[in-house]
């Protein structure tokens, strides 16, 4: 029984280490930080949405029923005469929509034609969740519909049937910073463009993951199985060795990236061949010049990650505690995967803005949909801050290499004359 206590003790002291403990504590605040900021979905979907009126039906019985409806379930930011008064007013005030009714809607109506209302989206994010506010506005207009059919019912029983349930039609512009994109809703903007800007945070993904988890593994098995203290040893300046252990891991890194996205883009095909967004027809689609900074992008990061693995790396004792030490670099890849797809940057909360915007993980994840509004500022600074990122941590790496303090996996004097001593025996040793 004692026996069995003592490795019972034995092996939870080697398991409850802080490479162990950290990263389940940091992963923890930062699900706890994703939950605050998805928080408030529910409010954004059964919430009164803000929204202005532009009403042009002013005498018309039924653009006053829809006025009244839209007034009661939803706040108004403005309700005037002029459009582009209206949007100005209603962005100003973080609204969703202006909805603008035409002079004839009302005569369309009673003529036996369906009336047309008008909405001009006003859209904040690309993210997936950005655009589910509209469902609000959507919910309000079904509303709308629904008093005019009552009120086609009760004053003409004789209403011809389809007119009575369907009364009215919608078209749609969504307004994106800059971009004026007439007959798409933000949710159809939203999905494709997540659709489209999927594969570099995936791609990120499998690299930081696959590239970086090969970094800490064969560090962690070179101590282990004490082929690092002879590699030290050989007539090779340590920065030659930080560089075979950078290119391979990343040559591993992009193969099987490649194979995995192989395998997807034949996953994703049933998908996009459901309907395509015209990214021309937009003016979105990307140029040469952007998939070069997207490349760009995706390089400096990746060598920015593996740096940062092989410094991680360096306090693995054994292949076994290396395992532990893949967990962040895990988690910090799937995490800003998680957050870009369904949130957009500039809609985060300022504080989440500059953690991601300190991750370099995230950059180019967040560079193709960048691109696509021509945020030129967002990409480049985030090449600018991967590159000093990545210089500084192979810096580090080297500087570790050379002071021997990664045989001990500690830092400090005592540990770093135990390693200098382990290189001169093996020295001896080959001697």
């Amino acid at each position: 029984m004692n026996s069995t206590l003592n490795i019972l003790r034995k092996e939870i002291r080697e398991m409850m280490t802080a490479s162990t403990v950290l990263p389940i504590v940091v992963m923890a605040v930062l699900f706890g930080a994703m939950g605050s900021v998805m928080g408030g979905i529910e409010e954004d979907v059964t919430g009164a949405p803000t929204v202005g009126i532009v009403n042009d039906d002013t005498h018309g019985d039924l653009a006053a029923i829809a006025v009244d409806t839209i007034g009661d379930l939803s706040e108004l930011a403005y309700n005037g005469a002029d459009v582009d008064e209206g949007i100005a007013t209603v962005d100003e005030a973080g609204g969703i929509a202006l909805l603008h009714i035409p002079a004839n809607f009302t005569e369309r109506i009673m003529s036996g034609e369906p009336g047309t209302i008008q909405i001009y989206w006003i859209m904040k994010g690309a993210g997936l969740l950005d655009s589910i506010s509209s469902e609000a506005v959507n919910g309000v207009l079904w509303n709308v519909n629904r008093a005019i059919s009552v009120h086609l019912i009760d004053v003409n029983a004789s209403v011809n049937s389809t007119l009575a349930l369907n009364p009215m039609t919608m078209t749609e512009t969504t307004i994106f910073g800059d971009r004026i994109m007439d007959g798409i809703s933000p949710g159809t903007l939203g999905t494709m463009l997540s659709m489209q800007s999927l594969i570099v945070p995936l791609v990120m993904m499998m690299l930081i993951m696959v590239a970086g988890g090969t970094v800490i593994s064969s560090m962690g098995m070179e101590k282990e199985n004490k082929t690092l203290e002879t590699l030290l040893t050989l007539p090779v300046t340590r920065g030659s060795i930080v560089t075979g252990k950078l290119v391979a891991s990343a040559l591993i890194g992009l193969m099987m990236a490649a194979i995995y996205m192989v395998g997807f883009s034949y996953y994703m095909t049933g998908f996009s061949a459901s309907g395509e967004l015209d990214l021309e027809r937009y003016d979105i689609a990307l140029s040469a010049l952007d998939y070069i900074l997207v490349g760009i992008s995706l390089f400096v990061t990746l060598v920015a990650a593996l740096a940062l693995c092989m410094i991680l790396g360096t306090f693995a004792k054994n292949y076994k505690s290396a395992q532990t030490l893949t967990m962040p670099i895990a988690f910090l890849a799937v995490v800003p995967m998680l957050l870009i797809i369904f949130k957009d940057f500039n809609t985060l909360p300022p504080a989440a803005q500059v953690a991601l915007f300190a991750l370099p993980f995230s950059h180019p994840m967040m560079a193709m949909r960048s691109l696509m509004f021509d945020d030129y500022a967002l990409v480049l600074g985030g090449i600018v801050y991967s590159t000093i990122f990545a210089v500084v941590a192979i810096a580090l790496t080297v500087w570790i290499f050379k002071t021997d303090r990664l045989l001990t996996g500690r830092i400090g004097k005592k540990e770093e004359g135990r390693g200098r001593n382990l290189l001169r025996a093996v020295s001896g040793r080959k001697r």
